[in-house]
This record gives structure tokens, sequence and C-alpha cells, in this order.
């Protein structure tokens, strides 16, 4: 995707403010390249997004013969993002700087079972917690990014528990849109991400922007169907994915089987309540890391239907890249990401798709949460204003696709 970016002057601002923190660090002359605006236009927006703290000059490049040009870089620690994950097993908070990267990070019990006026006088506490674990100047911090599997329906409620601008999304976007903040993928690839966590869903951005559909739920993938005549799905429809192979049909096929049940300690449900969902899933990825054939089985045989669910996405989306993420993946990748390449691998022809595991999939949906804010605060798009594919024609490359 090239050519130049026509843009009003907050979207101006953003999309160079993008360029720099995608490229690490960039010339004034290489955001000139890469954008299509003036040098004039360039050299007006970097002074105010210096003037405000977030962007710094970091040395110089090194010399073509001419005079040495100025590097240009994201001031990280200029603001601050707080994003948390509400799922059933845990309630995961990080506090990222402006680059993504994790300043600090506690995680507790799910809140499954609380009503919701109690979630979010606890939220408002622990998000007063993690704050000050980091020592950061609250007037830093530019809002909180609250996600779940499904929408949560109290953001204004924790506005004003917290005091902090609130934007909300589901689990997998949020996933999707860190792994592209944080420079994980290219900048304008056209990837997904697979997450998994009590559910199965993918976040998709579409050559580095962000597909969410006219009602919010593209990559709604667990509810892809591979079996016409399968057993019913709360959506309505049959043989979908989430009831052949998702968290809850492996825990409930676990189940089935005592010894497997009593092997991964899923037994005592008679005498009190069930753990979540997300939680028996990861006592059987332990079982089956310890040795236990059984549980391995159950997890393969659920590989098998997720990697041809995800070789339809790929398909239909014609992708680059494919990023296993979320907490069960975090915990069963090593079954998962080689079912999945090999799928991959030898069903999709046009071009490789990179397959791999995220290295923060334990709490990527909560790092994507803060990065919702970031993006939104920071780097708003709108349709039309795109991020060309070469960053700086006269320096080399920082970020190269997954």
């Amino acid at each position: 995707m090239s050519g130049p970016v026509r843009a009003t002057r907050a979207s101006t601002r953003a999309a160079v403010l993008d360029l720099v923190r995608a490229a690490g660090t960039i010339s004034r002359v290489g955001l000139v390249n890469a954008s299509g605006l003036t040098g004039g236009t360039i050299s007006t927006v970097v002074r105010g997004l210096i003037d405000e703290g977030l962007v710094a000059e970091t040395g110089h490049a090194e010399s073509t013969g001419g005079k040495r040009r100025v590097m240009l870089q994201l001031n990280h620690f200029a603001r601050y993002a707080i994003g948390v994950h509400l799922d059933d097993a845990r309630i995961t908070y990080v506090l990222t700087n402006l680059g993504g990267a994790v300043v600090a990070r506690i995680s507790r019990a799910g809140a499954a079972r609380e009503e919701p006026a109690a979630v979010v006088a606890r939220m408002a506490r622990e998000v007063d917690a993690l704050i000050d674990s980091a020592g950061v100047e609250r007037g830093r911090i530019l809002g909180l990014g609250l996600v779940s599997a499904r929408p949560a329906r109290f953001g204004p409620e924790l506005e004003r528990a917290t005091g902090l601008p609130v934007v909300l999304d589901n689990d997998a976007t949020a996933a999707a849109i860190g792994e592209h903040w944080s420079g994980g993928v290219g900048v304008t690839a056209t990837f997904a991400a697979l997450y998994m966590g009590s559910e199965i869903g993918a976040g998709v951005l579409l050559g580095g922007t962000t597909h969410r559909g006219p009602s919010g739920h593209a990559g709604a993938i667990g509810h892809a169907c591979l079996d016409v005549d399968g057993p019913p799905c709360p959506c309505g429809g049959r043989g979908c994915l989430e009831v052949l192979a998702g968290p809850a049909a492996v825990v409930a096929a676990a189940r089935r089987d005592r010894a497997l049940s009593r092997a991964a300690g899923l037994t005592g449900a008679r005498t009190r309540p069930r753990a979540p969902v997300a939680a028996d899933f990861a006592a059987i990825s332990r079982a089956a890391r310890q040795g236990d054939a059984r549980a391995l089985a159950l997890l393969e045989r659920s590989a098998r239907y997720v990697a041809a669910a995800a070789r339809t996405l790929a398909n239909a989306l014609d992708l680059e890249a494919l990023v296993l993420t979320g907490p069960s993946f975090a915990i069963a990748g090593s079954v998962y990401l080689p079912v999945l390449r090999e799928e991959l691998d030898r069903a999709f022809a046009a071009h490789p798709v990179a397959v791999r595991l995220s290295p923060s999939a334990a709490s990527a949906a909560a790092i994507g949460a803060a990065a919702i804010v970031l993006q939104s605060e920071l780097v708003p798009r709108h349709q039309g204003v795109r991020l060309p594919d070469d960053l700086a024609a006269d320096e080399p490359p920082v970020f190269q696709p997954a």
C-alpha cells in the first residue's frame, strides 16, 4: 500500500505519530518519503509532537556524504495506558507505556459470581493498586481499555469509579491490536490473532487497519460451521468450532472420561462449584504436558478442528500471518502450534502463512486493551488514512512481516 496520505490536520498528526511509532527511529526526510507530505508540513507536525513530549530527537543517522540527518523516535514514557481483561477465570491488569511495553501487571481471581457493582468497585481498587505499584503520575495515563469475550456493560460506571476515560472492545480484537501496536507484525500486514481463552475468536487487521465489521463481531471464528450435522450450538447453528473443539468442549470430553477427570483434577463438581472453563482447560493441558496420553489426544483432536477453521480464515482473508494468543494457547500452544503450521503449509498454496505463538499470549488481551487506548487517543485512523509499506526509503526497515 503506497501513495500520499490525504488527511485533515488532526489525522495528519496522527499518521505522522504512527509512522514514528511503527518505524522505531526515522528522520524527517524518511517521514516525507513515507507519508507523501511536504517537508514543511512534516517539520511543523514534528515540532508540535516534540513540544508535546510525544516524540524525541535521538542522535543522527550515519553520514552518506551530506549533512547527517537527525533521527526521531517515540518518547515511550510520555504517556501510559491501562488495559483490563475481564474473564471468568482471571482479571488481568496491565499498565503499558506509549510503545505498548508492560510497565506493571497484576492478576486477580475472576468475577463470574459477583454483582456488577461489586466488580466495578473491586476493579477501581485494583487499578489504583496497579498505578501505585508503578509510581506513574496519574495525569500521564490516557485512559483504560476494558475487554472481555462478551460485551461489558459497565463502562460508564468504571469511568466514574476510576476517573479515567474507558474504551470497550472484545478480547480477540484487542489481542490483534496489541500485536500490531507492539510491532509484532508488519505495519501494513494482513493478519489475524487467533484467540483462545474460555472461547475461541479472532481479531483481524487488514493492511494494518482493524476490521470489526458493522456489528463489531468480525472474526467470530468459533461459530464457523465444521459439521452441518454436528451438535447444536448456542448461537443457533450446528457443528460450530466452539461446540466441537473449543475449551468447553475439551473440558466436557475430559469429564466424561473418569480416569482423565481424576488425573487432571477435575473431580469434585458435585460438592463444590465447578472451576471456570479456562481453569479446567489449563488443568487438562498440564496433564498432557506431564505425559497423560488421553489428555494429549483430546488437545490434538481440538487442534485439528481449530486448524481447519484457521485454514478457512486464511483463505477467505488471504492472511500473511496468524498469531496464536490468549491464556489457553499460552498453556497449550505447544500442542496446537505444530498442527496449525502443518495444516496451513499443506493446504494454503497461495503464499506462505507465518504461524507463531505470541510471546505475551497469557496477557495479550489486557495488553491489547491498553493499545486500544493508545491508538484511539493518539493515532485515530479514518478511512483513507493508511500507512505505506515502505516507511523510509532512505533508511533500513525496522520491522519485517511476521
